[in-house]
């Protein structure tokens, strides 16, 4: 982690001066000032991504710091952002849904009350857990799949690598910061605190915000400079993480607003931010100006919109209200271009989340506890799978970067959600567990791969297992080792 730290620090300047690029064209964009290039502001990113690759792999050297909050880098992880699904062309496809792959689920921690939100850090290594007990855990995202496949006779492995005391009443949303090693929360005591997590023996924040409300929703701005906090006010309180000093809208008296925040979100470049309010609306802001600059009304009717995203290329806005819908919204027009209907959420500030690869939405259905998958493209529901908690989760988040995902439980539990080949990232010449068959083992069994099948022999009969061919290409070599499922990848 001192490693990744220094290199973040090395890159600072050079980060700042893009994020400046970035603020400048969106700038141009609300003015219809021309710019010297003609590319969209996503090829911008890519190539600025790109180069920083370069730069970093010569051996760049930089900025030097004392400060982490001053460590500015705001640019996101690019793979994600070329991966994006181009929801502009979607097309009524009904059957041509795809398969979410099989995920398997463990518990992997549990607060001493309700657990109410979770959060992945930007590169998926960590993720972070708030509860009504008033406590934030961090977990080691490898401790936690070492944990999913290691062997009991090896000894336990605890995967929560920090646990913080200092807020006064439950958590509310928390946030990494997009660089540095921060953790940052927003709680019911109206205060937003940060948490150095590089520090082992740190239980405290180190720096506070107080606010004048409960704070609701927390949200960096790509370059790590801005907080965005969504309260009990009406508006969106934006911080300057250096000085606290606090922004307001200036149109905010065109509005009209007067409803609570129930959740923000800054877009992938900070070039737009959304709230989503108590009073069923969805508003869209300029990241740069504060000025809103599309109201949704009544998104989800008369009950609350709980929560709203940004797709990767920011052209979309996924919400999800109480009235039981999930709804994909054109950022530009406003207009609606889906709804992912059949799941029940009526009670909890429920989440809807895309995965890593924009190709499913997920969420909770409430009355039968199970966690429901739509295909993003079709709208069509493609998976429904009890929750394995005993009450129902309140919230629903997936990683950033792999197939994998959180849910928190009314029952103060912590699953972590993992597709079954998700391991599949072996370094050269390393191999990883992939399945493992010991809980299948009956009697005489026998296992063996066949045209990228697997199957299971008792006696003279067989069955088919899973199918793999999705996960082989001309790189990929499956194999069983000691009744495990194994991959090698050569990259």
């Amino acid at each position: 982690m001192d490693a990744t730290l220094e290199n973040t620090l090395k890159e600072g300047k050079l980060r700042r001066q893009i994020n400046a690029l970035i603020a400048a064209a969106a700038v141009a964009s609300a003015t219809m000032t021309s710019l010297t290039t003609e590319v969209s502001p996503n090829r911008l990113l890519e190539l600025v991504s790109k180069g920083l690759v370069a730069e970093r792999d010569e051996g760049l050297k930089g900025l030097s710091s004392t400060s982490l909050l001053n460590v500015t880098g705001g640019l996101p992880s690019m793979p994600n952002m070329l991966n994006a699904i181009d929801f502009s062309a979607m097309q009524d496809v009904k059957g041509s849904s795809k398969n979410f792959p099989k995920h398997e689920s463990k518990h992997v921690s549990e607060h001493k009350n309700i657990a109410r939100c979770a959060r992945f850090s930007p590169d998926g290594q960590f993720v972070a857990t708030g509860s009504s007990d008033y406590s934030i855990k961090l977990l080691e995202v490898s401790k936690i799949k070492q944990m999913m496949v290691s062997d009991a006779r090896e000894g336990p492995i605890r995967p929560v690598i920090r646990t913080f005391y200092d807020h006064a009443e439950p958590i509310n949303d928390l946030d990494f910061h997009p660089q540095g090693t921060i953790l940052v929360s927003g709680a019911k005591d109206n205060t937003i605190k940060f948490f150095d997590f590089s520090k082992t023996v740190a239980r405290k924040a180190f720096r506070v915000i107080q606010d004048t409300h409960n704070v609701r929703s927390v949200s960096f701005h790509p370059s790590g400079e801005f907080l965005l906090a969504g309260t009990d006010h009406h508006l969106p309180h934006l911080y300057d993480v250096n000085t606290f000093q606090c922004y307001l809208s200036s149109n905010f008296q065109d509005l009209n607003m007067i409803s609570p925040i129930n959740q923000v979100r800054y877009s992938i470049s900070g070039s737009l931010y959304v709230t989503a309010s108590k009073d069923g609306s969805v508003l869209l802001w300029d990241g740069v100006t504060s000025q809103c600059i599309r109201q949704i009304v009544g998104a989800h009717g008369l009950t609350e919109t709980t929560c709203a995203s940004f797709t990767k290329d920011e052209r979309f806005v996924l919400s999800c209200g109480k009235d039981s819908t999930i709804k994909l919204w054109e950022v530009g027009t406003g207009r609606l271009v889906k709804q992912y209907l059949g799941a029940v959420h009526t009670q909890l500030r429920c989440q809807a989340v895309f995965n890593e690869t924009e190709e499913f939405v997920l969420s909770i259905d409430e009355p039968n506890n199970e966690v429901v998958i739509w295909d993003a493209l079709t709208a069509e529901k493609v998976a429904r799978w009890h929750s394995n908690h005993v009450g129902v989760p309140r919230w629903l988040e997936h990683s950033p970067t792999e197939g994998a995902f959180i849910t928190c439980g009314t029952d103060r539990s912590v699953r972590y959600w993992k597709e079954l080949f998700a391991l599949a990232k072996a370094k050269k010449n390393e191999w990883s567990i992939l399945m493992n068959f010991d809980n299948l083992k009956n009697g005489g069994s026998f296992f063996f791969l066949l045209k990228l099948f697997i199957f299971v022999q008792v006696g003279e009969a067989y069955a088919l297992i899973e199918n793999i061919t999705s996960l082989v290409d001309k790189k990929t070599f499956v194999f069983i080792k000691d009744k495990k499922l194994c991959i090698d990848k050569y990259f």
